[in-house]
């Protein structure tokens, strides 16, 4: 017992010391974020903290616990040898990543159905995404994946092909299942923080311009296989007018919100199409538009920065980062959070078809919010083990 209890003291000072070497204006920045969603939620139900504002912020105060907890974790954790399949030594980052894709082919047999889609788990407290969870496993296998790739790996035509049919696998297979669900903005995410992790792993530009191509080619093929409202929303995204009481309803109703909330809005509780209900899913996918109606342009330009604030923030961790894994860890955390901000902001006025994906810590949901918060723990991991130097295998270098 003495000796656990000295041991216990050595090792006090240094988790306090990574607990305040914490990146904590990272910390306010999110904490921001977040209450600008539960003030909206609150709006949103009309002045309630029921059904959504309350839970959301309860939720928040978990995983802010939880994002801490991940911030601690030594980053050499996730690269750790825990045991050998073989030649083949796995771990934290593949059992990761293993999890997930277990989830999304369990959510295929005994997912729960909703608005069309087969896309959660029950767990009674909460609905579980799997496909969100899906979104940082990618990063975290592909980031220990490339990490472990030398210089000499990238050389050569053949040798290249065949150092990246691997990580090729790890990001369509998931996502051809995602979409599967469907969820075509979830899919399009995992390819495009699949393609960012590619490019900011140091593959040739000409080998993008390859895939571009191909895909370009199969996009006949993909057509046939879009569910008959996938393909309506393509149209009416090109023609938004064709269908307004239909297939175009969300994107009309989103432009008028956005356009009558002018330069200063409303008034919080003040948006018309919201209250009136004329504005679908405001609560989730389009409470950027509800936003907009009540706090107007100055409003949106005050979210956008504060988002722009995070994005700086995680590029600059990145650049800090000694080690490879690090590095592209960071840069991988912070794409993927850009993509959620881009792709919910670019639907909701109309710039590319609407999609599901929630804008993160404003819209109201379980596990849209532990993915963020845990993808920022791992950030903020990155920033407290900045100055930690790691080989190519896992080993710490002096």
């Amino acid at each position: 017992m003495a000796l656990l209890g000295s041991e216990f003291g050595r090792q006090q000072p240094r988790l306090a010391e990574k607990f305040w070497s914490i990146n904590w204006g990272l910390v306010l920045l999110l904490t921001l974020i977040a209450a600008i969603g539960f003030a909206m939620l609150y709006s949103a139900a009309n002045g309630s903290w029921q059904p959504w504002a309350g839970k959301q912020a309860l939720r928040y105060g978990l995983f802010l616990v939880i994002m801490i907890a991940v911030a601690m974790i030594d980053i050499r954790f996730w690269l750790k040898d825990l045991f050998h399949i073989f030649w083949f030594a796995v771990r934290p980052t593949h059992l990761f990543y293993v999890a997930s894709f277990a989830l999304l082919i369990f959510v295929e047999v005994h997912g729960r159905l909703g608005m069309g889609a087969q896309r959660w788990i029950d767990l009674g407290f909460m609905q579980l995404q799997p496909s969100e969870l899906m979104k940082i496993a990618l990063v975290l296998v592909l980031a220990g994946y490339f990490h472990g790739i030398g210089p000499e790996d990238m050389q050569g035509f053949g040798r290249l092909l065949w150092r990246l049919i691997l990580p090729a696998g790890m990001v369509f297979v998931p996502a051809a299942l995602v979409l599967k669900q469907p969820d075509l903005g979830t899919a399009m995410m995992l390819v495009a923080t699949g393609g960012a992790m590619f490019f900011l792993a140091g593959v040739r530009w000409w080998l993008f311009a390859a895939v571009a191509a191909a895909g370009a080619g199969a996009v006949p093929i993909a057509w046939r296989f879009l569910r008959d409202y996938q393909k309506n929303r393509i149209y009416t995204f090109l023609d938004p007018e064709s269908d307004p009481l239909g297939a175009g309803y969300h994107s009309l109703q989103s432009k008028i919100a956005i356009g009558s909330g002018g330069a200063f809005g409303k008034g919080f509780m003040q948006g018309s199409q919201a209250h009136l209900s004329f504005l679908p899913e405001k609560h989730t996918d389009f409470i950027f538009t509800m936003l907009g109606e009540e706090w107007g342009l100055i409003g949106g330009l005050v979210l956008l920065g504060l988002y722009t604030l995070v994005f700086i923030y995680g590029y600059a961790i990145a650049f800090r980062a000694r080690s490879q894994f690090g590095r592209l860890l960071a840069l991988g955390i912070t794409t993927n959070f850009f993509f959620y901000v881009f792709i919910n902001i670019a639907m909701v006025m109309g710039l590319i078809p609407v999609v599901g994906v929630p804008l993160p810590l404003i819209s109201y949901g379980g596990t849209a919010m532990l993915t963020v918060m845990f993808g920022m723990g791992l950030l903020m991991s990155v920033y407290v083990h900045r100055d930690t130097r790691i080989g190519r295998f896992g080993e710490s270098e002096s």
